[in-house]
């Protein structure tokens, strides 16, 4: 008994030093997108040209988020994770060639359809960009450029899932660094050649995201060179492990996708509700939110899968129980403190990473409104991250999909009734709250069907621990409330370097007083995340 327990703390320990490594190579990663997206805001603002790329980018991003953080990752990891334990390396080898070549031929294909039907992939996604002059053309040729990324970021999810198999977190994690480094280097550099030119600016930046996927999937390769993986293009539709996946796909990519698909809808919408705005400010304020989710959804999320599926393969329950219930708890751990922190920074936090150029104080305001809409689901939405995966890897694809489906009416439903309700300058939030409120739905669901399947995670002090952090955040949020109506009394004219001070010294003491709290109320989590594994 006691060894057992050992052996589960150890587990324990094992996934908080993965997180932490994950966390630290998602935040530089979001670090440099954030600088990315303030490089956005001064050359473009929030109107004509950054809309057009918003709405451009949306198809590879949406594939981008299922690939890379959902779908294929999903379904190849638990069947490679089998294949690499049962059959030994070379066949697992096998089996990522063939995938791989299979995306390289499907997803070709689709590059091929999206460059000769660029005009009417945008029609689909914002037809109500026809009602402003030239924004439809400028809006096609940008999909144009952008339609190869496709391919980039799903090999890069194979190799991403081939990694973390191997117990590879850090450089995987660290890739999209030089996606977002890319991208700065063209906004920077190439955008004042491109306007000497005579060209327009925007396909500079729509370049330099096509260069960036190129060199994020190129990073990974040298160390699964190393393990002894070698690439050959060889096509098996029937071999059993691609044939497995591709069973999981199909489900996984209505189960999983629900928050993207809601972006879609979100997107499509927001382009009937004004000329210039809508669509950059949601866009703006859920890249603000992808840092949070960055850090410890998608942390969190790629190690519980990894654990699940090898404890899903083994039959091993109430290890996968206490997996799940860990992970849980370890996202409450940081989400519910983001959470308060983005409802009473937003404002703050917005005008100092956007405020500049193009981008006007009006701008702040309505995407700071749209910040703390979308940070009510954070939580929720981290939770997905975790759930979603492990029925894939229980083999039950039918619980996500139906999960998914009624998340994505009701955020239908939610914003038509909220679109009708709100006066016209708020009805885009609208669309960030109807966000917030499906993927609610789609957790609760989740759970509710994973309790049902597996067991109650009662003995695990899951509600307890939310609690605990709840608490504890309140009181962060409270101090964090305080520090900030003090600062604005005495920088009402507020340098850029004030803003910083001001603003990470608000975060900086929150984060004491928010794991104080939380180490006082005996929050286990804290202890693990801060331990090092014995070895």
């Amino acid at each position: 008994m006691c060894q057992a327990k050992s052996r589960e703390i150890q587990r324990r320990i094992r996934s908080a030093r993965a997180i932490r490594s994950i966390s630290f190579a998602v935040f530089l990663s979001r670090l440099l997108g954030l600088v990315r997206e303030q490089v956005f805001a001064k050359l473009f603002g929030a109107g004509f040209y950054m809309d057009a790329y918003n709405v451009a980018f949306r198809i590879p991003n949406l594939l981008r988020d299922l690939f890379a953080e959902g779908v294929l990752s999903s379904a190849f990891v638990p069947t490679f994770t089998e294949t690499l334990r049962k059959q030994g390396k070379i066949e697992a080898w096998r089996l990522a060639n063939f995938v791989i070549s299979s995306l390289l031929l499907l997803l070709g294909l689709f590059t091929l359809v999206l460059l000769f039907l660029s005009d009417a992939s945008v029609y689909m996604l914002a037809a109500g960009f026809s009602r402003v002059p030239g924004k439809i053309e400028i809006t096609s040729r940008l999909v144009q450029i952008l339609s190869p990324f496709l391919i980039f970021v799903a090999v890069s999810s194979v190799l991403m899932g081939m990694l973390n198999t191997l117990n590879r977190y850090f450089i995987p994690a660290l890739s999209p660094v030089l996606f977002n480094a890319a991208i700065i280097f063209f906004g920077i550099i190439v955008v004042p050649w491109f306007e000497f030119q005579g060209s327009l600016a925007i396909y500079a930046m729509a370049l330099g995201s096509l260069v960036g996927g190129a060199l994020q999937c190129a990073f990974q390769i040298p160390v699964l060179f190393h393990h002894g993986y070698r690439f050959q293009f060889c096509l098996n539709f029937r071999h059993e492990g691609v044939r497995r996946i591709g069973r999981l796909m199909a489900p996984a990519l209505v189960g999983i996708s629900a928050v993207q698909i809601n972006v879609l809808v979100n997107t499509g919408l927001a382009s009937f509700l004004g000329d210039e705005g809508p669509v950059s400010w949601l866009n703006f304020a859920f890249r603000i939110i992808y840092l949070p989710i960055g850090l410890f959804g998608v942390a969190v999320g790629v190690v519980n899968l990894r654990e699940v599926s090898i404890s899903a393969a083994q039959e091993k329950w109430e290890e996968l129980k206490g997996m799940v219930a860990h992970s849980v708890k370890s996202i409450s751990l940081m989400a519910v403190p983001s959470t308060v922190g983005l409802l009473v920074l937003a404002h703050p936090i917005v005008r100092l990473i956007f405020e500049r150029g193009e981008f006007t104080s009006v701008d702040t305001q309505r995407t700071a409104d749209a910040l703390m809409c979308y940070s009510l689901g954070l939580f929720a939405y981290s939770c997905v991250k975790v759930y979603a995966p492990t029925f894939y890897a229980l083999g039950d694809t039918r619980t996500p999909v139906r999960s998914s489906i009624i998340a994505v009416v009701t955020n239908l439903g939610v914003n038509l009734l909220l679109i009708w309700i709100l006066p016209s300058e708020y009805k885009y939030l609208g669309l960030a709250l109807g966000t917030a409120i499906s993927v609610w739905v789609n957790t609760g669901l989740l759970v509710y069907a994973f309790e049902r399947r597996v067991g109650q995670l009662e003995s695990y002090r899951v509600v307890t621990t939310l609690a605990k952090n709840l608490l504890a955040s309140v009181i962060m949020g409270g101090a964090i409330w305080s520090f900030k109506a003090y600062g604005q009394v005495h920088w009402s004219q507020q340098t850029l370097v004030e803003e910083v001070v001001a603003l990470f010294g608000c975060i900086g003491v929150g984060i004491v007083l928010y794991l104080g709290c939380s180490r006082f109320l005996g929050v286990e989590e804290v202890r693990y995340l801060f331990t090092r594994q014995r070895s």
